[in-house]
Protein backbone atom coordinates (compact mmCIF):
# COMPACT_ATOMS: atom_id res chain seq x y z
CA UNK A 1 0.00 0.00 0.00
CA UNK A 2 2.48 2.12 0.94
CA UNK A 3 5.00 1.99 -2.19
CA UNK A 4 2.11 2.25 -4.41
CA UNK A 5 1.05 5.55 -2.14
CA UNK A 6 4.54 7.36 -2.55
CA UNK A 7 4.32 6.54 -5.98
CA UNK A 8 0.83 8.19 -6.66
CA UNK A 9 1.89 11.12 -4.70
CA UNK A 10 5.14 11.79 -6.97
CA UNK A 11 2.55 11.18 -9.67
CA UNK A 12 0.39 14.17 -8.24
CA UNK A 13 4.34 16.34 -7.93
CA UNK A 14 4.55 15.42 -11.96
CA UNK A 15 0.78 15.95 -13.58
CA UNK A 16 -0.26 19.05 -11.36
CA UNK A 17 1.69 22.09 -12.07
CA UNK A 18 0.13 23.35 -8.26
CA UNK A 19 1.85 20.71 -6.72
CA UNK A 20 4.51 22.39 -4.39
CA UNK A 21 5.62 19.83 -2.50
CA UNK A 22 5.08 15.86 -1.42
CA UNK A 23 3.98 16.72 2.01
CA UNK A 24 1.46 19.42 0.71
CA UNK A 25 -0.12 16.35 -1.41
CA UNK A 26 -0.21 14.27 1.57
CA UNK A 27 -1.93 16.25 3.69
CA UNK A 28 -4.62 18.92 1.45
CA UNK A 29 -4.75 16.64 -1.88
CA UNK A 30 -8.41 14.52 -1.83
CA UNK A 31 -6.79 12.34 -4.30
CA UNK A 32 -4.33 10.70 -2.16
CA UNK A 33 -7.08 10.67 0.75
CA UNK A 34 -9.24 8.73 -0.66
CA UNK A 35 -6.76 6.44 -2.78
CA UNK A 36 -5.88 5.58 0.95
CA UNK A 37 -9.10 4.64 2.09
CA UNK A 38 -9.31 2.61 -1.44
CA UNK A 39 -6.39 0.64 -0.97
CA UNK A 40 -7.59 -0.15 2.54
CA UNK A 41 -11.33 -1.09 2.00
CA UNK A 42 -10.28 -2.98 -1.29
CA UNK A 43 -7.79 -5.56 1.37
CA UNK A 44 -10.62 -5.84 3.18
CA UNK A 45 -12.87 -6.59 0.14
CA UNK A 46 -10.53 -9.22 -1.20
CA UNK A 47 -10.52 -11.30 2.10
CA UNK A 48 -14.35 -11.14 1.93
CA UNK A 49 -14.54 -8.51 4.60
CA UNK A 50 -17.54 -6.41 2.31
CA UNK A 51 -19.23 -4.85 4.76
CA UNK A 52 -15.96 -3.47 6.77
CA UNK A 53 -14.64 -2.30 3.25
CA UNK A 54 -17.51 -0.74 2.38
CA UNK A 55 -17.92 1.49 5.71
CA UNK A 56 -13.92 2.89 4.74
CA UNK A 57 -15.22 2.76 1.22
CA UNK A 58 -18.18 5.42 2.36
CA UNK A 59 -15.58 7.01 4.81
CA UNK A 60 -13.79 8.09 1.95
CA UNK A 61 -16.50 9.14 0.25
CA UNK A 62 -17.73 11.45 3.41
CA UNK A 63 -14.40 12.77 3.65
CA UNK A 64 -13.41 13.20 0.17
CA UNK A 65 -16.92 13.52 -2.03
CA UNK A 66 -15.00 10.54 -4.46
CA UNK A 67 -17.03 7.54 -4.31
CA UNK A 68 -14.83 4.30 -4.98
CA UNK A 69 -16.55 0.90 -4.82
CA UNK A 70 -14.06 -1.51 -2.98
CA UNK A 71 -14.22 -4.47 -5.14
CA UNK A 72 -13.07 -1.55 -8.08
CA UNK A 73 -9.17 -2.44 -9.54
CA UNK A 74 -7.05 0.52 -9.48
CA UNK A 75 -3.17 0.50 -10.75
CA UNK A 76 -0.65 3.09 -9.37
CA UNK A 77 -0.10 6.15 -10.20
CA UNK A 78 -4.12 6.98 -10.69
CA UNK A 79 -4.84 10.87 -9.91
CA UNK A 80 -8.03 12.61 -9.68
CA UNK A 81 -7.89 16.41 -10.31
CA UNK A 82 -10.58 18.31 -8.43
CA UNK A 83 -12.58 15.14 -7.71
CA UNK A 84 -15.53 16.01 -6.65
CA UNK A 85 -18.25 13.90 -8.11
CA UNK A 86 -16.52 11.33 -9.08
CA UNK A 87 -17.85 7.79 -9.11
CA UNK A 88 -15.98 4.47 -9.39
CA UNK A 89 -18.55 1.04 -9.75
CA UNK A 90 -17.47 -2.77 -8.17
CA UNK A 91 -16.21 -3.96 -11.27
CA UNK A 92 -14.06 -1.02 -12.96
CA UNK A 93 -10.75 -1.68 -13.52
CA UNK A 94 -8.32 1.10 -14.28
CA UNK A 95 -4.39 1.06 -15.28
CA UNK A 96 -1.52 3.13 -13.97
CA UNK A 97 -0.82 6.69 -14.84
CA UNK A 98 -4.59 7.70 -15.13
CA UNK A 99 -5.31 11.15 -14.55
CA UNK A 100 -9.66 11.42 -14.00
CA UNK A 101 -11.06 14.86 -13.46
CA UNK A 102 -13.91 15.96 -11.29
CA UNK A 103 -17.62 14.70 -12.11
CA UNK A 104 -16.44 11.78 -14.05
CA UNK A 105 -18.89 8.31 -13.55
CA UNK A 106 -17.03 4.98 -14.71
CA UNK A 107 -20.30 3.48 -13.98
CA UNK A 108 -22.51 0.14 -15.07
CA UNK A 109 -25.68 0.24 -17.43
CA UNK A 110 -27.86 -2.40 -15.75
CA UNK A 111 -28.30 -5.14 -12.90
CA UNK A 112 -26.80 -7.91 -14.38
CA UNK A 113 -24.18 -9.44 -12.23
CA UNK A 114 -20.38 -10.11 -13.18
CA UNK A 115 -18.14 -7.61 -15.31
CA UNK A 116 -20.18 -4.19 -15.73
CA UNK A 117 -18.34 -1.79 -15.32
CA UNK A 118 -15.42 -0.31 -17.88
CA UNK A 119 -11.71 -1.32 -17.70
CA UNK A 120 -9.44 1.78 -18.29
CA UNK A 121 -5.97 1.21 -20.24
CA UNK A 122 -2.37 2.46 -18.52
CA UNK A 123 -1.86 6.82 -19.56
CA UNK A 124 -5.65 7.67 -19.79
CA UNK A 125 -7.16 11.24 -19.49
CA UNK A 126 -10.59 11.46 -18.33
CA UNK A 127 -12.19 14.97 -18.98
CA UNK A 128 -14.29 16.48 -16.81
CA UNK A 129 -17.93 15.49 -16.43
CA UNK A 130 -17.27 12.19 -18.75
CA UNK A 131 -19.42 9.14 -18.13
CA UNK A 132 -17.70 5.94 -19.25
CA UNK A 133 -20.79 3.15 -19.10
CA UNK A 134 -20.83 -0.27 -19.50
CA UNK A 135 -18.58 -3.17 -19.23
CA UNK A 136 -16.47 -1.93 -22.60
CA UNK A 137 -12.44 -0.86 -22.95
CA UNK A 138 -10.57 2.50 -22.99
CA UNK A 139 -7.04 1.54 -24.31
CA UNK A 140 -3.90 2.73 -23.40
CA UNK A 141 -2.83 6.58 -24.12
CA UNK A 142 -6.81 6.97 -24.94
CA UNK A 143 -8.22 10.66 -24.05
CA UNK A 144 -11.91 10.84 -23.29
CA UNK A 145 -13.33 14.62 -23.43
CA UNK A 146 -14.92 16.71 -21.12
CA UNK A 147 -18.96 15.50 -20.24
CA UNK A 148 -18.69 12.56 -23.05
CA UNK A 149 -20.87 9.57 -22.82
CA UNK A 150 -18.85 6.64 -23.89
CA UNK A 151 -20.84 3.41 -24.85
CA UNK A 152 -18.52 1.46 -27.16
CA UNK A 153 -14.38 0.64 -26.80
CA UNK A 154 -11.91 3.18 -27.55
CA UNK A 155 -9.25 1.74 -29.37
CA UNK A 156 -5.70 2.49 -27.66
CA UNK A 157 -3.99 6.35 -28.75
CA UNK A 158 -7.47 8.12 -29.79
CA UNK A 159 -9.67 10.06 -28.56
CA UNK A 160 -13.55 10.14 -27.81
CA UNK A 161 -15.53 13.13 -27.70
CA UNK A 162 -19.44 13.83 -27.93
CA UNK A 163 -22.63 12.64 -26.79
CA UNK A 164 -22.80 9.73 -27.88
CA UNK A 165 -18.97 9.96 -27.75
CA UNK A 166 -17.33 9.30 -31.06
CA UNK A 167 -13.86 8.65 -32.13
CA UNK A 168 -11.36 11.21 -33.43
CA UNK A 169 -7.98 11.08 -35.12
Amino acid sequence: MFKNLKYDIENVMKNDPAARTKLEVLLLYQSIHVLIFYRIAHGLYKIKLFFLARLISQLGRFFTGIEIHPGAKIGKGIFIDHGMGVVIGETAEIGDNVTIYHGVTLGGTGKDKGKRHPTIGNDVIIGCGAKILGPISIGDGAKIGANSVVLKNVPKGKTAVGIPAVIKN
